[in-house]
């Protein structure tokens, strides 16, 4: 993740974006626009909760029937569990961009996030729209990562430039997102550009692999969120095309940097967290093994208060494995916590000793290790500990 001062460059052309504060939010930015080129394509992938918001639910709509000109984000507000209101004011708000920049409302997707069931001042979106559009610059990736936070303490920036075809392409990602955190599609919310020429199916393949491989991989409480969405545009104005190998794969790498970058970025500023933290699983039986074997060390609130703790409890992971949804056979599992095994072959390792365990559970990045040892199979997640800033943060979240 890079802030914008070390940024190598800070535009992508074919894209221009905006950020104002409207009112949702005391005095801060709270309403942004990003404006895409007329032949550029835009993907998108939405949360998997069944309360999806009434944003997600416009802009899966729209995508159906139009190509991407305009992305309208707020903060503050969700728009969620507002019901036909909700999906009305989302609607209307498309709609007041679609007027100004002479589209169809369907080429306008709106995105929301901040507090649940709360009805969203229509008013003063579409008052702050106008200056919105005077203000587009393809310099404002900063002030719209700024506009889109809610409990973040930072924003979330990555960009990468690679070289195909003797030519820069450049891709660019901002991303929100701090607590409610195992989107299981993409992120609370994440927008990546790119100058690269892609055809449309090709963007939702790389799109939807690369969240799956990404923020499809962190957590930092298991919560969902209602508004979960993640944005792929390509404006193609590096004129490389980057639709058949080996370009394409040159792209996907690109775009899975960025997107991972964020991800992380993510789990580093989870809610009162003080360490970051990678689940390893592999020798899994299958994919699905290690994967929800990960998920359940990851998301254990003993394993994460101990965490907190630097207490060494390897018990807890013990326990997070065993009740995980996987084939496992506790006479083969090894743990390491970074370098130190733990157990060995399901039984505590004969060199460990609780000083040890402590002095790598001090550290502020643990990397947690679990051989299966049934098979092939791997898989990574990314999440934080459980701290008492955590309880303070959701606790006072409204007040």
């Amino acid at each position: 993740m890079q802030g914008k001062d070390s940024l190598f460059f800070d535009e992508i052309p074919g894209v221009r974006l905006a950020a104002i504060a409207s009112g949702i939010k005391k005095d801060l930015l709270d309403l942004a626009l990003i404006e895409l080129n007329e032949k550029g394509i835009c993907s998108a992938v939405f949360t998997q909760n069944n309360f999806a918001a009434a944003p997600v639910l416009v802009s899966r709509e729209h995508l159906k029937s139009k190509s991407c000109r305009y992305l309208l984000i707020n903060s503050g507000n969700a728009n969620a569990a507002t019901g036909d209101e909700g999906i009305k004011t989302a609607s209307r708000c498309c709609q007041s961009v679609a007027e100004i920049a002479g589209l169809m409302k369907e080429e306008v997707l709106p995105f929301s996030t901040g507090v649940i069931g709360q009805s969203l001042d229509f008013q003063k979106i579409r008052d702050a729209i106008p200056s919105l559009f005077q203000k587009l610059a393809g310099d404002g990736w900063t002030d719209v990562a700024r506009a889109i936070l809610t409990t973040d303490t930072e924003t979330k920036i990555s960009a990468t430039e690679i070289e195909i075809e003797d030519k820069k392409v450049k891709i660019m990602g901002i991303a929100k997102g701090s607590g409610m955190i195992q989107p299981n599609m993409a992120t609370m919310l994440s927008f990546i550009a790119t100058d690269a020429l892609l055809e449309r199916d090709l963007s939702d393949q790389i799109l939807f692999e690369a969240c799956e491989n990404t923020f499809n991989r962190i957590t930092v409480d298991g919560d969902t969120s209602t508004n979960d969405a993640c944005v792929l545009m390509s404006t193609g104005l590096s004129g490389v095309n980057c639709n058949k190998s080996p370009q394409l794969e040159l792209i996907k790498q690109g775009i899975f940097q960025v997107m991972r970058d964020l991800a992380m970025a993510i789990v580093k500023d989870g809610e009162g967290a003080t360490k970051f933290v990678e689940v390893r699983v592999k020798g899994g039986r299958a994919k699905e093994d290690s994967r929800n074997v990960a998920y359940s060390i990851a998301n254990s609130a003993l394993v994460k208060t101990a965490l907190f703790a630097s207490d060494p409890n390897w018990g807890r992971l013990v326990m997070a494995v065993g009740k995980a949804d996987a084939a496992i056979d506790t006479s083969k599992i090894n743990i390491q916590i970074n370098d130190l095994f733990v157990l060995k072959m399901g039984q505590k390792e004969k060199d460990y000793t609780e000083e040890k365990g402590l002095f790598e559970m001090k550290k502020p990045s643990i990397v947690i290790t679990v051989d299966l040892n049934l098979g092939q199979y791997e898989e990574i997640v990314w999440t934080t500990d459980l701290s008492y800033d955590y309880v303070k943060i959701n606790s006072e979240y409204r007040t």
